[in-house]
């Protein structure tokens, strides 16, 4: 019988085999197999699982793209325009009709375009 291994994070449970660990990568979901403990449920992914994900992602063409793109803001009137490039508007889906919802979080601003209705 094989010898369960230990949590190393909380060192009580014991590590579990997972086949329905889920990954998020740019808003696709993805099923890896794994580990999980018993105790804390923190899950662990062995280094060939995430290296396929990776290749699947890449494929998918959303592994490696930049995350932060520089912009220069524009005044129109008494309000700030940002624009947004055409590259990301098609990666986006984006029509340019979209009600979209601003957050301040610290000094950064969150843009989440909002659902349909």
């Amino acid at each position: 019988m094989a010898r369960k291994r230990k949590c190393p994070v909380c060192e009580i449970g014991d590590l579990l085999k997972a086949d329905d660990i889920i990954s998020e990568i740019d808003g696709l979901l993805f099923v890896e197999k794994g580990e999980r403990c018993d105790n804390c449920a923190e899950e662990f992914i062995p280094e060939e699982e995430g290296k396929r994900i990776i290749k699947v992602a890449k494929r998918l063409n959303i592994w490696g793209k930049p995350l932060r793109l520089h912009r220069k803001l524009c005044k129109s009137g008494r309000g700030t325009i940002l624009r947004i490039p055409a590259d990301l508007e098609r990666a986006l889906g984006l029509q340019g009709n979209e009600k979209v919802a601003l957050s301040k979080v610290g000094k950064k601003i969150l843009i989440e375009i909002e659902p349909s209705s």
